[in-house]
């Protein structure tokens, strides 16, 4: 395996070396290091060679192109994808050492079942919900080690729970929040052990719900109360486009105090990084948008850079995740390295119009 993590220096350097990304702000700070505000996820594509070899050269072409944050999971398309930017990884890490494990922010998720990865020896029939999702400690240490294998990386610097909202559509909110802290004890062992750097939690609907759902006041309470200020759930990732604008305008998170903020306020304060994803909602923000946006994101040409301009400008997200199954895919998305995130200001404009 691939010894080695991101780390501040390492990831300042990378964007150092990609000077002019850099002087158009497409870098970002996470947790002291320095991200791209546009990444690479790994979720479409069919389970084929074919498809395997447009992910390799995919990843290849992210990072050579200013790329360094890379998003895949266990269950995307049933290992392939980890096991595809393992790959790449081991040709750019090898011996032509294009760039340093410690300038790449590596992601990936667990939680759901996956054919031919599962511990059936590990798991109790009440670990799983829906036949189809764990939270379970055994169960997502045994995931942590086939992703660590796929991926051919000692260290692992953001582990997610899979849309761990799925648990709530079978269990209570105080037996959920103790599979959380279940679930946190585990991976801030894991932390302690070497096998990841962060945890998080990925999600579909748990932070974009009026009412229910997540709260990250209150998850975030969980892992302090397993770890100290100093705990290891420093991410999330929700889908923000713009037809899903739910992280910025609806204030969901409810504070002791009384007051209300939207999840991105909330994530700003307890100092925990917003990842975006579905930036172009599975392709189909790519063609059809209002023709004003030409004028909100000058310099974006397409409607598919205008999406990814309104994703990457959002206040308080770092990076803005798009499916780039396809090296085309990459050349084309990078044209907004070169352009500046817009305005708080402008951007809030969108709204009030």
């Amino acid at each position: 395996m691939i010894a080695g993590v991101s780390t501040p220096e390492g990831t300042h350097g990378f964007a150092a070396r990609h000077a002019p990304l850099q002087a158009h702000g497409f870098f970002r700070p996470a947790q002291r290091r320095a991200i791209s505000s546009l990444g690479l996820g790994t979720y479409l594509g069919a389970s084929n060679e074919e498809t395997d070899a447009r992910y390799v050269a995919s990843v290849l072409a992210a990072v050579r192109g200013g790329i360094n944050f890379l998003d895949t999971s266990l269950n995307y398309r049933h290992q392939r994808s980890e096991r595809n930017v393992g790959v790449a990884l081991r040709t750019l890490l090898g011996e032509r050492a294009e760039c340093r494990r410690e300038e790449l922010v590596v992601c990936t998720k667990a939680g759901y079942l996956v054919p031919d990865a599962i511990p059936h020896d590990r798991l109790r029939p009440d670990d799983i919900v829906g036949q189809m999702h764990s939270m379970a400690p055994a169960f997502l240490e045994d995931q942590l080690e086939r992703s660590r294998t796929n991926l051919g990386l000692a260290t692992i610097d953001v582990f997610y729970l899979h849309n761990p909202e799925t648990q709530l559509g079978f269990v209570a909110e105080a037996e959920f929040l103790a599979r959380c802290r279940a679930a946190f004890e585990a991976l801030e062992g894991a932390v302690a052990a070497g096998g990841i750097a962060y945890y998080g939690m990925a999600t579909w609907e748990g932070f974009r719900q009026r009412e229910g759902g997540l709260s990250l006041v209150r998850l975030e309470q969980v892992a302090r109360e397993v770890a100290g200020e100093q705990h290891r759930f420093r991410f999330i990732q929700l889908p923000v486009n713009l037809a899903m604008t739910e992280a910025y305008t609806l204030r969901r998170e409810a504070w002791p105090n009384g007051e209300r903020t939207t999840v991105l306020e909330a994530a700003a304060r307890l100092g925990i990084t917003v990842v975006a994803s579905a930036s172009l909602l599975q392709a189909r923000l790519t063609q059809g948008l209002p023709e004003k946006l030409a004028s909100v994101f000058p310099g974006a040409n397409s409607d598919a850079l205008r999406a990814i301009q309104f994703t990457r400008s959002t206040p308080g997200v770092a990076s803005a995740l798009v499916g780039m199954s396809r090296p085309e895919h990459v050349e084309s998305n990078l044209a907004v390295a070169r352009l500046r995130p817009v305005g708080a200001e402008q951007y809030a404009a969108l709204f009030s119009a």
